[in-house]
């Protein structure tokens, strides 16, 4: 082995969770999973049963250290951005927070959103996310304590169940003390896909920033797009909720050609347009036909509320998920939009005519300000510590892991 450079260094730092394999210890230009050649991992394409499902994944586990507790971060999607049915999502600067500690019983405790509406019991996701890397690795899950913080809108098509499942997959790992490996197997990637069925929440969620993902009849594959600078995200947030079964009940079992072509030139147009920050382009990229025009019927406000944003000048306004939130995009902010002159930017326009159009629809609800972030789910805090407190200290945004 040469010695690792300061980017093999880097990645493995950032991927403490996820081991490397062998073979991609020594890469320094693989700029997605999928470029170290993969591991063989039939795992999909009902090749193979979940009992050999299991066993490859046990086999994909390494050994690390126990936790007691551990605190991680997992962001809001939005999926779909349009065109991209079940295709593409984008990780936002929104944040649920959870601690997991062991216990002598399982307790669940959650504040802010879906307070009082979300399970206390096993069947919370967290739970079952946290359950699922246990039983992935082998063993079973003990009594544990969870501290729930959410600032994810609960059942509005902004991600809170894929952060759950990737909070409680991340939370699992780390106290189990089992590392995964990421180049050429994303092993993260396939327990979050094997319970939600779809990359387009989990993958931004795991990876952050605005993610690709699909099934190569082997296993599921990710991809990053480029993210244009200063995108603000303007997102409407109805009182009522939406239920993805209900939303994905509305669509057709058939499509036709026209259908088909519609769709594959916007979403070549949306990631042309984000890779190149063509954002004049995302007003038609945007544009669906397989799954917004006949979930209008379900979502009143969906229409009004879209035209609203792009007649206050936003790039694109957009069904968020499986609704019923509506997401419109801009641009032009730049350092700490605080202190930025307000002439400079038109998200609080736009805010401001997606409410009027929301109000005169008779949709009650609020508006969210914020961006696209580059990070996905990640550690905040863990007992026992990460940092080796004589030599090597790791930080994150709130403070020292």
């Amino acid at each position: 082995h040469t010695p690792p450079t300061s980017k093999q260094t880097r990645l493995h730092i950032m991927n403490r969770f996820f081991r490397l394999p062998r073979h991609a210890r020594t890469i320094t230009t693989a700029t997605s999973p999928r470029a170290v050649t993969r591991r063989t991992h039939t795992i999909f394409g009902g090749v193979a049963t979940q009992r050999s499902l299991l066993r490859q994944h046990q086999r994909s586990f390494a050994d690390a250290s126990p936790r007691e507790s551990v605190t991680v971060a997992v962001p809001a999607t939005s999926a779909n951005m349009g065109p991209g049915f079940d295709t593409i999502g984008m990780a936002l600067n929104v944040w649920n927070t959870m601690t997991v500690e062991r216990s002598d019983k399982l307790e669940i405790h959650v504040k802010g959103e879906g307070h009082g509406k979300v399970p206390v019991d096993d069947s919370n996701l967290v739970v079952f996310g946290v359950k699922t890397a246990f039983k992935h690795a082998g063993e079973e899950m003990p009594p544990l304590r969870f501290k729930c913080h959410n600032r994810i809108p609960f059942a509005r098509g902004l991600g809170s169940s894929s952060a759950g499942i990737v909070a409680g997959l991340l939370a699992g790992l780390v106290l189990s003390g089992k590392e995964v490996p990421v180049w050429g197997s994303e092993t993260f990637l396939q327990m979050a896909c094997e319970i939600e069925g779809h990359p387009d929440n989990v993958a931004p969620a795991i990876y952050g920033g605005i993610q690709l993902g699909m099934n190569n009849g082997e296993r599921w594959i990710s991809s990053r797009v480029q993210t244009p600078h200063g995108l603000q995200a303007i997102i409407f947030i109805p009182e009522s909720i939406g239920e993805t079964k209900v939303a994905r009940a509305v669509l057709p079992e058939t499509l036709t050609y026209k259908e088909a072509v519609y769709n594959i030139s916007r979403i070549s147009f949306l990631v042309n347009a984000l890779n190149t920050n063509n954002l004049y382009d995302l007003q038609w990229a945007t544009q669906d036909a397989l799954h917004q025009p006949q979930r209008s019927a379900q979502f009143s406000h969906m229409k009004p509320v879209i035209e609203a944003a792009m007649e206050a000048g936003a790039h694109c306004a957009y069904l968020s998920g499986a609704g019923p939130s509506i997401l419109a995009l801009t641009s032009s902010a730049a350092g700490d939009v605080f202190t930025q002159r307000q002439e400079e930017r038109n998200e609080q326009a736009v805010a401001d005519a997606m409410a009027k159009a929301a109000e005169a629809n008779g949709t009650p609800g609020r508006i969210f300000i914020t961006e696209p972030t580059q990070r996905g789910a990640h550690v905040l805090q863990a007992t026992p510590s990460f940092s080796d407190r004589g030599r090597i200290h790791l930080f994150r945004e709130a403070g020292e892991v």
